[in-house]
């Protein structure tokens, strides 16, 4: 089974040709280019693209360039703005997009973005119209994703980075995993899968960060191995992680059995977004 990384962000160089929004700890560029050649020295065969909202906001066009010239390795994700009242008529367009496998929404706490907000309804409903599922980052802020998702039985929905924050820099947070019984009481959401993306940053221990592994057993039972995505959320990750430390963890640890690391690693990513690369 080939191995899908379920969240990547590839970018240029800040210039005034495509100039940056904001300017986060990541490295100066990691282009298309650079991503394939990152995925290739570890063997990872394709991954979801998210274009990074941070540096481009709403613009996926980098994404779709990227796309387009490694189409076996690629798909892509576009953040889609609440305040937008044409909102689904760009989920229209998305969905015309050679590639687009989903959306995307951020609700964490520091957004101050209402739960209730009417343009978060019309992106769930148009996704589901076009077939799309919505990727939610709402980490730190779960009571108000599980209230929007509960609203849209009929949207799917994957739940960015464990619906755990995670560090930027380390160290890992006293407590990292404090928010791990909200996930679990998650799971129960039948219209939902978790995306096991970025968990080695919340580790305290060095490489091959073997404490993950508990937390995650717990998540694994309560989702089921068809419901995890795994992914590394490179390049947000890297101050923490390089890309072979995010990778790795998980081809080596004995606490999977084969079927679950291909599952894990690749299966469950191809149902959810309806897409497998062409390599592998």
């Amino acid at each position: 089974m080939a191995i899908i990384d379920s969240q990547v962000h590839a970018y240029e160089a800040n210039t005034p040709k495509r100039p940056w929004h904001s300017v986060p700890n990541w490295p100066p560029h990691v282009t298309g280019d650079e991503m394939v050649a990152a995925m290739d020295a570890v063997g990872v065969d394709g991954a979801i693209f998210i274009s990074a909202l941070s540096l481009y906001r709403y613009d996926a066009s980098y994404a779709v360039e990227v796309q387009r010239a490694h189409a076996d390795r690629f798909a892509i994700v576009k953040p889609v703005d609440p305040d937008d009242p044409a909102v689904a008529d760009v989920i229209a367009e998305w969905r015309k997009q050679p590639g687009a496998v989903g959306v995307r929404i951020m609700l964490p706490k520091e957004a101050g973005r209402d739960p209730d907000d009417p343009g978060l309804d019309r992106i769930a409903r148009a996704a589901a119209q076009h077939g799309f599922p919505v990727n939610i980052l709402c980490w730190g802020n779960l009571d108000a994703g599980a209230k929007l998702i509960d609203r849209h039985p009929g949207t799917r929905f994957i739940l960015d980075h464990l619906g755990i924050v995670q560090p930027r820099v380390p160290p890992a947070p006293p407590e990292p995993w404090a928010d791990l019984p909200k996930v679990l009481e998650l799971a129960k959401r039948s219209n939902m899968v978790i995306k096991v993306s970025g968990a080695c940053t919340l580790s305290k221990q060095p490489y091959p960060f073997p404490d993950i592994w508990d937390p995650l057993a717990r998540i694994f039972d309560a989702w089921g191995f068809e419901r995890c995505l795994w992914g590394t959320d490179w390049t947000r990750a890297f101050a923490v992680v390089n890309y072979e430390q995010a990778v790795e963890p998980f081809r080596i640890t004995d606490r999977l059995t084969e079927s679950e690391r291909a599952m894990l690693m690749g299966g469950a990513c191809a149902k959810a977004y309806g897409w497998t690369p062409k390599r592998g």
